[in-house]
C-alpha cells in the first residue's frame, strides 16, 4: 500500500488539507463555523449510509438532498465564497516569483504610511474629527478610486486631518491610501447590511464593514460623536482600539478580530 503512495498522491492529500484548513477559518471568521460544522457532519452521515451501509432507501434521500446541496450552499455563503475568491485570486503567494526579479518584498513602502496615519488617526480622535480611510491590500480599488477627487500625494499626517477637516468638501467620503500613497479622497465605499451590528455604529462603520466584505482591504473609522477609532477587516470590526492596535493591524501583526 505505501509503495503505490507516491509524490503525487502527496500533494493531493496536502491540497485537501490545506483546502479544508482554510473553510474552517473563514468559516470561523465569518462566526458560520456552527452552520458549517452541521454540513460536515451531514456529508459524513451520507457517506456512512450510502456507501458503506448501503442503505438505498435512506440513502436515496440523502443523495437528492446532495444534489441541491450545492446551490443552498452558494445562498447560504454567498458573502464567504466571495471573500474566498478574493483571497485566493489575490493571494500574495502567487506574486512570489514577481517579488524575486524585482526585489520587492510585501514590507516595501508599508512601514513608510503607518506612522502618519496613526498619528493622524490619534489627533483626529482627540479633536472628534469624523475620518474614514481606506488601506489597499492585494485587491485592486481602483473602481472605488474613480468615485473620489484623484490626489497622488504622500501620506502625510497633516494633509490627512485638512482633507477630513469639518469644513473641507471631502471629509464625508473615504480617503483610499495605496502603493504607500494617498490616492483619492471622498469616495464612496459599499455599505453593509449587518443585521447584527450595534445601534451606535453609524454609516461610517457600515461603510467601512461593506468595504471590508467586498474587498480585503483595511479600513479605519474615526468617530465624530465618540472620539474612538475602529478598524474593518475580513468582514469584522475592531472597535475603541488604541495607537499601539492600530500599528500592529496596519503592520500585519495583529488581525481585526470580531466587533463586541
Amino acid at each position: 500500500m505505501w509503495i503505490q503512495f507516491g509524490i503525487k498522491d502527496f500533494i493531493d492529500v496536502l491540497l485537501v488539507a490545506f483546502f479544508l484548513y482554510q473553510i474552517y477559518r473563514l468559516m470561523k471568521s465569518s462566526g458560520s463555523l456552527a452552520l458549517f460544522t452541521g454540513i460536515v457532519s451531514f456529508l459524513v452521515v451520507w457517506i456512512i449510509v450510502s456507501q458503506l451501509l448501503e442503505m438505498r432507501l435512506m440513502g436515496a434521500i440523502l443523495d437528492k438532498f446532495i444534489g441541491v446541496g450545492f446551490i443552498v450552499l452558494v445562498i447560504l455563503f454567498q458573502d464567504e465564497i466571495r471573500r474566498f475568491l478574493l483571497a485566493v485570486g489575490s493571494h500574495k503567494g502567487w506574486r512570489f516569483i514577481g517579488r524575486i526579479f524585482s526585489g520587492k518584498t510585501d514590507d516595501d513602502g508599508k512601514i513608510n504610511f503607518i506612522a502618519p496615519v496613526v498619528l493622524a488617526c490619534m489627533n483626529m480622535a482627540r479633536k472628534r474629527t469624523g475620518a474614514l480611510i481606506v488601506i489597499q491590500q492585494d485587491v485592486d480599488l481602483s473602481v472605488y478610486i474613480h468615485t473620489g477627487e484623484m490626489f497622488n500625494a504622500d501620506v502625510n499626517a497633516r494633509l490627512i486631518e485638512n482633507i477630513f477637516f469639518k469644513n473641507s468638501p471631502l471629509h464625508d467620503g473615504a480617503m483610499i491610501i495605496a502603493d504607500n500613497q494617498i490616492k483619492a479622497a471622498g469616495c464612496i465605499l459599499p455599505v453593509a447590511q449587518h443585521a447584527s451590528l450595534p445601534r451606535e455604529m453609524g454609516l461610517r462603520h457600515r461603510s467601512a464593514l461593506g468595504m471590508s466584505l467586498e474587498t480585503d482591504a483595511l479600513v479605519i473609522i474615526v468617530s465624530e460623536e465618540r472620539g474612538k477609532i475602529s478598524v474593518a477587516g475580513k468582514g469584522n470590526v475592531a472597535v475603541n482600539i488604541a495607537a499601539e492596535e492600530l500599528q500592529q493591524i496596519l503592520s500585519g501583526d495583529k488581525e481585526v478580530v470580531h466587533f463586541s
